[in-house]
């Protein structure tokens, strides 16, 4: 029997589109909305409103540093979400001549870099994947070259839910020498992550989904010693006649007025985590998204993708129904079932070629501890009630 230990505001829709953002505890908004009213520009004076955003700003840090186990919290620094902090860690790094490692995978927050890179004369190569979305690591050593600087990956892949062993990998780099970029914005908040036991060098993350924070806030950790060429300079709030933007994290990689408001909701929903257990949390979602799988495995006319062989994943269910495109299933489950999903193709090109649904997409169900188990029977019923009737 599942219990739903977490609440949730209802409305008439039921919400399964948690992988792209999710829907916020009361915690957070209230947070927020405190920090419009009290925050002033941190580093930019000595008010009492620039001192509150100040200590929150660096209490998040030193949470998200517990999080992820980081050595300082000066090796966090904020970004406005994942995709910022990807072209930070990928442009910051690799220069022409270069040879980087990818997969599948990717999400476009990745590729899109790395092609544009490509044109400046930085190699990539792809790691491959089976026909459920599993990469194949054994190519991973087949592909370093002399001039391989970097191995990048996802944590979990947007589509499937599959999770990467980013430990192995991380061995793999460690072992050749090559810095570890992870892309965790389907895990961070959900799956722990230790940096330093998995030897990743640059972890970026997205506080909109899993973290539980506003839209427009994100983050990234960058190993001590590794210096990256910031994307932006600017103003840091001191040392103003130095010509060069500071060289030391996480200044380094922040420059003009950094987010303070979401910081304070990424904050928030950092403590809601703490207190509620991010192993609480996982496991409850876990039971959800297996009683959906298991039940809708079972019905003829849909198609389920990735790799449900093992039990630990991210909580997303992709599905095709018979040969319907996806957005037109997907239509029809918000208006006629009231049910909210994601169709298409994600982002994501590279997993839906290796998948074959290119021209199809999928219809991805994702979702969070804020869904409870009625809405997951409600979901079935209707997958079912909607195989009748086309």
């Amino acid at each position: 029997m599942i219990m739903k230990i977490f609440t949730k505001s209802g409305d008439n829709m039921i919400y399964f589109d948690n992988a792209a953002t999710t829907h916020k505890p009361q915690e957070v908004i209230d947070a927020v909305r405190i920090a419009l009213n009290t925050f002033g520009n941190a580093g930019r004076g000595n008010s009492v409103e620039a001192l509150n955003a100040s200590r929150v700003i660096y209490e998040t840090r030193e949470k998200l540093c517990a999080l992820f186990n980081a050595e300082s919290p000066k090796q966090i620094a904020f970004t406005y979400n994942a995709t910022m902090s990807l072209n930070i860690a990928i442009k910051g790094l690799l220069q022409p001549g270069d040879h980087c490692i990818s997969t599948v995978l990717e999400h476009n927050s990745v590729l899109r870099p790395l092609y544009e890179l490509e044109k400046l004369g930085v190699e990539v190569s792809f790691v491959n994947c089976d026909a459920d979305g599993n990469l194949i690591l054994d190519n991973i050593e087949e592909l370093i070259k002399p001039n391989t600087k970097a191995i990048i990956c996802t944590h979990a892949s947007n589509v499937t839910g599959n999770l990467v062993n980013i430990e192995y990998i991380g061995q793999i780099a460690k072992k050749y020498g090559l810095v570890f970029i992870v892309d965790a914005a389907q895990t961070a908040g959900l799956i722990p992550i230790d940096v330093r036991s998995y030897n990743i060098d640059i972890l970026c993350f997205t506080g909109h989904k899993s973290l539980l924070a506003p839209q427009g806030i994100g983050g990234i950790y960058v190993r001590k010693g590794l210096n990256l060429k910031p994307l932006i300079t600017g103003g840091s709030g001191f040392d103003s006649f130095n010509k060069e933007h500071p060289d030391f994290m996480p200044s380094h990689l922040e420059a003009g007025t950094i987010n303070s408001h979401g910081i304070a909701g990424l904050n928030a929903g950092l403590s809601y985590i703490e207190k509620n257990g991010i192993d609480n949390i996982r496991r409850y979602v876990q039971e959800l998204t297996w009683l959906f799988y298991l039940e809708i495995k079972k019905l003829d006319g849909i198609k389920v993708y990735g790799n449900f062989h093992s039990r630990e994943r991210c909580p997303i269910v992709s599905i095709n129904v018979l040969d319907y495109d996806s957005a037109y299933i997907s239509d029809i489950l918000i208006t006629k079932y009231h049910i909210e999903t994601r169709s298409g193709i994600h982002c994501a090109p590279l997993i839906h070629k290796a998948l074959g649904t290119s021209n199809q997409g999928v219809v991805r169900f994702s979702f969070s501890h804020t869904n409870t188990e009625d809405e997951i029977i409600y979901g079935i019923k209707a997958l079912k009630a909607l195989l009748r009737d086309l």
